[in-house]
């Protein structure tokens, strides 16, 4: 009984059993589908508390970013319907950056499925592939515990997502617990998760003999690192290695380590680069990196590969020798087996090519350009970054910045959306970041196509919730172009077309404008010379702040190792009347020649 007079309802029980995981709050949307559980909240005394996004969507997307940046499994739930629906694009998120979030959802009611109801849509069909780890409807309120138990634990274990179908007459039933009985299934308490695997001693040892015989190591990290972060440090001292970061895998180590050479891939720096086309060993660490074109040429390099998965083992590169396992608990074994290499001459070529990368760096972002250089938003964020700062990047041409001009350091953390690549979640990302860590202060760096897509309307949650996080600082950085720049080059660098106008420009907005219209602050910045001073007054702001950056859409994301083919389609492009070709080229002139400046070769 509750309060003497009401039942427990299996909406009351499935609050309980969140709140005995440790769940603190769940990212939702309400809807008639979850009446039962959105009443239930009000009788919990909202605990695990809701939290109201804009859209469904938006609630899987801060789902996940909380379970990025806390370790623990996101909550999102939404109504039956269009509402589960609208959680997909930010489960399959999850799914493919291997995050654990469960989606409740709910479902209409038992006596009419079947009967073309309204919002009636077959939720097993529509979440049979991205909860392929588990989906279950209940139907009985005996199946409840066990039902949300197994969510949580799967997508803990598998590093997935997960949902549970709840129909609408279902959560108010009389909650009953399962029975000792034939065909009922008890549940066992919540219990932490974790993982104690170490790949069998035979394979560590065959591992060290073929980095042993190695004289030119790369070591390539990936998230499932960032709990092994000091053996890798240990790795690369001993072997005298470099160490390059997939996406994913930015903030595993900080890039004020000299040997560090950035990210991996079309988005990645030359060091990186140099480092995968000239190593003779390549130890790849919990990283799924995809593009194969961007490791060493098959045959050059022998391999070994490090994964809690098996299912991810020799899945880029033919790896020789595999160790599937916990990444420290691996490399502690793996560490005294090694040989220290007296021969420093490799580790000091990549160091010196991090220096040289890094001044190039900073003499491209100083480019002139109209008004603002897009590359120096995020230089001068580096400049000021607080060590304790979590940035969340989004899907862009801002992304290219991300990579290359964010220098992490301290205990920063990092986080974008790294294989599905969706436009939008920056903000959410950022929401999800101050309920895992309200203390800390986050940073969205975002383009305009993003910001007009999702983020305008999540700055309305911000609003909302700004009181609850002890660091009121969260900062919305808009990269203001007035552009879908990232298609926009791709057209160029990739078809040889110009830019279609229709397609690529955006609507002018003040974004500025439009966050302190719900109280926020919001600040404008048009000169280059006021980029830094900005980010001094954002990062010490009493809250939430907006700069809106109005950045030139022509400075080119020019990979370091261009090819001579994306360089021809770029030409193609301005020959064929690209509406911008002179300061195209005038750009991506003054850009490039930055390589070849006195210091840099």
């Amino acid at each position: 009984m509750r309060g003497g007079t009401v039942a427990d309802k299996v909406a009351d029980h499935l609050l309980s059993r969140l709140r005995e995981w440790g769940v603190e709050q769940v990212f939702a949307y309400p809807g008639d589908g979850i009446n039962g559980i959105v009443a239930a909240f009000g009788r919990a005394g909202d605990s695990p508390r809701f939290v109201q996004t804009r859209h469904e969507e938006m609630a899987a997307f801060a789902a996940v970013g909380y379970a990025k940046l806390s370790g623990q499994v996101g909550v999102c739930m939404a109504t039956s319907g269009p509402g589960a629906i609208h959680l997909l694009n930010g489960l399959y998120d999850a799914k493919l950056d291997h995050v654990p979030v469960v989606a409740v959802v709910g479902q209409t009611e038992r006596s009419a499925m079947g009967g073309s109801y309204q919002q009636e849509v077959d939720l097993q069909a529509l979440f049979k592939d991205v909860a392929s780890e588990y989906l279950v409807e209940v139907n009985v309120p005996q199946q409840l515990p066990n039902a949300i138990d197994r969510a949580i634990r799967i997508a803990q274990a598998t590093r997935s997502p997960t949902a549970v179908i709840i129909p609408s007459d279902v959560q108010e039933e009389d909650y009953t617990p399962p029975a000792h009985a034939f065909k009922q299934v008890p549940s066992s308490p919540p219990s932490p998760a974790w993982t104690s695997s170490v790949a069998p001693e035979a394979e560590i040892t065959r591992a060290a003999e073929l980095i042993n015989e190695g004289e030119r190591v790369a070591v390539l990290i990936g998230q499932g690192a960032r709990g092994a972060a000091d053996r890798v440090r240990a790795l690369a001292d001993i072997t005298g290695a470099g160490v390059a970061k997939a996406l994913l895998g930015k903030d595993v180590l900080p890039d004020d380590l000299p040997y560090v050479t950035g990210s991996i891939g079309l988005l990645g720096t030359r060091p990186s680069y140099e480092l995968m086309r000239d190593c003779d060993t390549l130890v790849i660490i919990g990283s799924n990196f995809p593009y194969s074109q961007f490791l060493p040429e098959f045959g050059t390099a022998r391999a070994v590969q490090i994964d809690l998965d098996g299912r991810n083992i020799g899945l880029r590169y033919p790896t020789e020798v595999n160790l599937v396992g916990d990444a420290a608990r691996t490399l502690d074994a793996l560490l005294t087996r090694l040989t220290r290499k007296q021969d420093r001459s490799w580790q000091e070529k990549v160091v010196d090519n991090v220096a040289r990368w890094w001044r190039t760096v900073e003499r491209q972002a100083g480019v002139d350009a109209k008004p603002v250089n897009p590359m120096r938003i995020v230089s001068e964020l580096s400049e000021r970054l607080p060590h304790d700062a979590i940035v969340t990047g989004d899907s862009g041409s801002s992304t290219n910045w991300y990579a290359r001009n964010l220098r992490i350091r301290g205990a920063a953390r990092c986080t974008l959306s790294g294989t599905l690549a969706t436009m939008g979640p920056a903000v959410p990302y950022a929401i999800g970041a101050k309920f895992a860590h309200p203390d800390r202060p986050a940073i969205a760096l975002v383009g305009d196509g993003a910001m007009q897509m999702n983020g305008m309307a999540e700055l309305i949650t911000i609003a909302r919730y700004r009181e609850l996080w002890s660091d009121p600082r969260l900062v919305v950085c808009v990269f203001h172009n007035n552009d879908l720049n990232q298609v926009t080059w791709e057209l160029r660098a990739m078809g040889g077309s110009p830019k279609f106008e229709q397609s690529q420009s955006l609507p002018d907005v003040d974004y500025a404008a439009f966050a302190r219209s719900l109280g926020l602050g919001g600040e404008v910045v048009d000169d280059p010379d006021q980029l830094g001073p900005a980010w001094e007054r954002a990062l010490a702001a009493d809250g939430p702040v907006v700069l809106d950056v109005h950045c030139d859409p022509e400075v080119p994301p020019i990979p370091p190792h261009a090819t001579a083919d994306q360089m021809w389609s770029v030409t193609q492009a301005v020959l064929k009347g690209d509406p911008a070709a002179v300061h195209l080229i005038a750009q991506g002139a003054k850009t490039k020649v930055q390589e070849f400046l006195p210091g840099k070769r």
